[in-house]
């Protein structure tokens, strides 16, 4: 079953960010993700939503979803996206 990251933020550091744009891809790749969305142009169709919009990937699997999260790899960067930004970042299962 596949799964999602999900994360929700703001950057307040582009140019920090923009070195974990640059650094991010193959730690996805590697694990089996892709882009689902970037955060793409949103329309808010029900409710009220006062976040940006989301950046989505899709794994194979929770477990390939929280190898790549945990890999070595992927924590060399993590702190770049820390330190540029805030929000939400969550896994869940597809159906």
């Amino acid at each position: 079953m596949v799964a999602y990251a999900i994360f929700v933020g703001t950057v307040q550091d582009h140019d920090a960010y923009q070195v974990y744009r640059d650094k991010v891809m193959p730690t996805i790749d590697a694990y089996g993700g892709r882009f689902i969305t970037r955060g793409a142009n949103l329309r808010v169709i029900e409710g009220e939503w006062n976040l940006p919009a989301p950046v989505i990937l899709e794994f194979p699997s929770r477990s390939a979803a929280e190898a790549w999260y945990d890999s070595a790899e992927y924590r060399e960067i993590l702190d770049i996206r820390l330190n540029s930004g805030s929000g939400v970042f969550v896994l869940v299962d597809g159906v």
